[in-house]
């Protein structure tokens, strides 16, 4: 594992993150959850794409603990699909930027892919959760397109977890709720 870090902002620059070392894995998800956050997302006032053209979020999934906030949490605010989802959708809401998805009992970050620079953005390695993928969509073969999560996506997951001691560290930066009302 390399030490290096990256420098992630959302489109403004108000809210910076590191990542340090090598992420567990890039994936563009077509779950039926974050095609409706993705939507949600997209209709918030000049907010960025999130969904591509065949309704997929691209993530790429880093260790709690190799995640740092560095500026702008007072713009950081949480969106869950229901009342009581273990999942919440991080926003930065300077800019309407989607930051994080955090399975808050989960030992990882799934980092929106559009922090990246296209020109940084690590390579993408597999597809998931196919099964959801709208009606019509036909995805090109250039990665694995499993229906659901494979046994190597969630093998990667608990070596990152067992790595950690079986830890999950608790993500305590963000600020409160996000207001989706404001979405067209």
């Amino acid at each position: 594992m390399t030490d290096a870090f990256v420098e992630l902002t959302c489109r403004c620059g108000k809210v910076q993150l590191e990542v340090i070392g090598k992420p567990i894995i890039s994936v563009e998800c077509l779950c039926a959850d974050c095609q409706k956050a993705g939507a949600v997302f997209q209709a918030l006032p000049d907010a960025p794409q999130v969904l591509d053209a065949n309704a997929a979020t691209r993530f790429i999934l880093y260790r709690k603990d190799r995640v740092r906030r560095t500026q702008g949490q007072s713009w950081l605010r949480e969106h869950r699909l229901s009342s009581t989802s273990k999942t919440r959708r991080v926003v930065a809401t300077c800019c309407n930027t989607p930051v994080f998805l955090e399975f808050t009992n989960g030992h990882w970050l799934s980092l929106y892919g559009g922090l990246w620079d296209p020109a940084t953005l690590p390579t993408l390695e597999t597809r998931t959760m196919t099964r959801d993928r709208p009606p019509g969509v036909e995805l090109p073969d250039d990665v694995p397109n499993p229906r659901t999560h494979t046994w190597s996506f969630v093998a990667r997951l608990l070596r990152a977890w067992v790595a950690m001691g079986f830890r999950a560290p608790k993500v305590d930066f963000v600020t409160g709720a996000l207001d989706a009302s404001s979405a067209r």
